[in-house]
């Protein structure tokens, strides 16, 4: 979904399309850490998905909360209208938010950090570059195309090589509830990328989410926690993996494309897996290591062809051609 790209300023080695890819790959290794995460949660306290999504949420959402009061002075005189489309967007993104973290978790508890995260993150530039298409954005180019189609391969064989020993009904359900996690985490990709500089999208996302998954929670019986680790290990959940790393995702968007961005938080299930396999015994079969390079590679190669793209002169109207 591509987005309009200001020309980089004078005197500056770095365009922002490029500082936006940056941004959105410290988001993606920043993710990568939630589901190691939750799964720490999981195994030192009776907490379900449903408790362990909440908490990223309301904690992710009194952060950024926090986090804007405190700067609202600076931004004075800079508020942008919000119109209703917008509203409707970000209605998308709390929506889609919410859905994501409770999917992703419950797919974890049920498959494993490794599988859970690969099927998700696997199936979102499909969906997003899908997504797009349908919504009149155009496909995207063939640089993209061949990304996409090398880091889908890549992944594919970490998938393959990683669950095809452990097949079963609990697997199953994981890829399923994995599935519905990648329809989310692509509705939060689309809605929000076409949402005006100076919104706070990131805000307006966590706190929809967390007023939307709040009734759920109660009606389910939510549970909280004293354990010490767990509640440190919750906090860095809202902090770092939540709060921190959307906002440098939805900064990231305002000058990467949609697709390119889903491509690039691949990064996310390969950081993911090595975690796992390195801290919760998860094991990497090392054929799997192959589809794991295949991503860094396109992760990379989409990396080096915006930095060596000719810097865009913007129209009159601020738009690309």
């Amino acid at each position: 979904m591509p987005t309009p790209t200001r020309a980089a300023p004078r005197g500056s080695s770095t365009t922002p399309a490029t500082g936006g890819f940056v941004l959105v790959v410290l988001a993606a290794l920043c993710w990568g850490t939630a589901g190691v995460s939750g799964r720490v949660v999981a195994d030192r306290t009776d907490l379900g998905p449903l408790d362990i999504a909440w908490h990223r949420m309301a904690i992710g959402a009194a952060v950024l909360l926090a986090a804007h009061l405190l700067t609202t002075r600076r931004r004075a005189g800079t508020a942008v209208r919000v119109t209703r489309p917008v509203a409707v967007r970000l209605a998308l993104v709390a929506a889609g938010l919410a859905a994501y973290q409770l999917a992703y978790f419950a797919a974890v508890a049920s498959a494993g950090v490794s599988v859970a995260t690969l099927v998700a993150l696997g199936l979102a530039p499909l969906l997003i570059a899908v997504g797009a298409a349908l919504l009149g954005h155009g496909r995207p180019d063939r640089a993209t195309g061949v990304a996409l189609a090398a880091a889908l391969t890549g992944l594919g064989l970490l998938v393959g090589l990683t669950a095809g020993a452990s097949a079963g009904t609990a697997v199953l359900l994981g890829a399923l509830l994995a599935v519905g996690s990648a329809l989310g985490y692509a509705v939060v990709t689309l809605a929000s990328g076409d949402v005006p500089a100076g919104v706070p999208v990131t805000l307006a996302g966590f706190v929809g989410g967390a007023v939307l998954l709040t009734p759920v929670a109660l009606v389910a019986g939510l549970r909280l926690t004293t354990e010490p680790v767990a509640l440190l290990t919750l906090l860095y959940l809202g902090v770092v993996p939540s709060a921190a790393a959307y906002a440098l995702f939805f900064r990231g968007l305002r000058t990467v494309p949609g697709a390119v961005a889903a491509i690039v938080t691949l990064l996310e299930p390969v950081t993911a897996t090595a975690l796992a396999t390195a801290f919760l015994g998860e094991r990497l079969p090392v054929g799997a290591l192959l589809g794991g390079l295949l991503v860094l590679a396109a992760v990379a190669g989409l990396y080096l062809r915006r930095v060596v793209a000719p810097a865009v002169t913007p129209q009159p109207d601020g738009a690309v051609p």
